[in-house]
């Protein structure tokens, strides 16, 4: 009786902890599935040059704005270079880009990358010169400068040549300081807004409960889909930032919307776990053609006077596998719509065209976008 009684509190405690893992196995943080209003980042652009290219930067016959833009450079620097004939191949115009993180500091420093303008076939080598960044309003918020890193790069001979990866593109790490810092002060106010990365009313819902249920009192509100707002409680100690700190680590359950993603370009099937079809049958035909060159040479005999020629012989084959058609349940989950799909032995540009028609036959309960 005692084995008996041990055995059964062990299969008890089996099931109560497959119960909890399948309970959280599509769980997530809050902080992993919603960006707070105003804590973003910045996207910065300017235009510089890279020096110091061993001849395969741009040609200055063919890229006008490099050629100025090195004659303005040396001006400023007190070389006059007007109505002189300039033919250096180791200078390349490129954008750079960046993008500024929240609440970074002046002094601070930040990667930027740079990408060829002209024609330049390689910036490997290269230095960018100082180059300012520009946010959207046009103001100056970082300077950027130093030695181009890339990842691909060029060789060539007299008849052969090799291009792996894309050499002009690079990247420097560190490469801008901050100048200019975005004023916003997330501390001193007193609510703060949830974007849900992924916007849904009933994750928007979740959300809110497990931070009222926190807290204890009304402090978030559901204000659609994508948003849940917070307010600061009263007699809360702490600002904002401590509440969004203590709530970042919730874990809730996301509720996905049944969807079908279909990338037509790759052949590419991405079906969410609520997808669901009624009742309907489905049958698949593929219609092979084979077409065959195997040319004939055909020669006169040793007497007789012609030429020698070539017939062409084309061997057509046409293959048509046919299927019975295949009933789909009602009510099937994706696992059991994968596997009945897959009986079929189509391929994945079979199975979106399949998809499609039973869409179009009211028969799926999803979303089917196409990319």
């Amino acid at each position: 009786m005692t084995k008996i009684l041990a055995f059964t509190l062990r299969a008890v405690a089996v099931l109560a902890l497959m119960l909890t893992v399948m309970a959280t196995a599509n769980a997530a943080r809050i902080k992993d599935i919603v960006d707070i209003e105003g804590v973003r980042e910045n996207q910065l652009v300017g235009y510089g040059l890279i020096v110091g290219l061993n001849g395969t930067g741009d040609g200055l016959n063919n890229s006008p704005f490099t050629r100025q833009s090195l004659q303005a450079m040396l001006e400023r620097m007190g070389v006059n270079t007007l109505g002189s004939s300039m033919r250096t191949a180791n200078v390349a115009a490129v954008m750079v880009t960046a993008n500024l993180p929240p609440f970074s500091s002046q002094g601070s420093r930040i990667d930027v990358t740079v990408s060829a303008l002209g024609d330049s076939k390689s910036l490997q080598g290269g230095n960018l010169l100082v180059t300012p960044l520009m946010g959207a309003d046009g103001e100056v918020y970082a300077i950027a400068q130093g030695a181009v890193a890339i990842n691909g790069f060029q060789a060539s001979g007299d008849s052969a040549s090799i291009i792996t990866g894309v050499p002009t593109t690079g990247r420097i790490s560190n490469g801008a300081i901050i100048e200019r810092e975005v004023n916003f002060s997330l501390g001193t106010r007193r609510s703060a807004r949830l974007a849900l990365r992924n916007p849904d009313f009933t994750t928007s819902r979740r959300i809110a409960l497990a931070v009222n249920n926190l807290i204890g009192m009304p402090t978030a509100v559901p204000l659609n889909n994508a948003t849940v707002e917070l307010t600061l409680p009263k007699g809360f100690n702490g600002n904002i930032v401590d509440l969004i700190t203590d709530i970042e680590q919730l874990v809730i359950t996301p509720d996905l919307p049944a969807k079908i993603i279909i990338d037509e370009n790759s052949g590419i099937i991405v079906m969410g776990k609520e997808v669901r079809v009624s009742t309907v049958a489905v049958a698949q035909s593929n219609l092979t053609v084979s077409i065959s060159e195997s040319p004939q040479v055909v020669q006169p005999n040793a007497l007789a006077q012609g030429d020698t020629v070539i017939v062409p012989r084309t061997e057509l084959i046409v293959d048509t596998i046919d299927s019975n058609l295949t009933v789909v349940k009602d009510g099937v989950t994706l696992q059991q719509l994968v596997n009945g799909l897959n009986s079929l032995g189509i391929t994945p540009r079979d199975m979106i065209s399949i998809l499609q028609a039973i869409k179009a036959a009211g028969a799926l309960q999803a979303e089917i976008e196409v990319l």
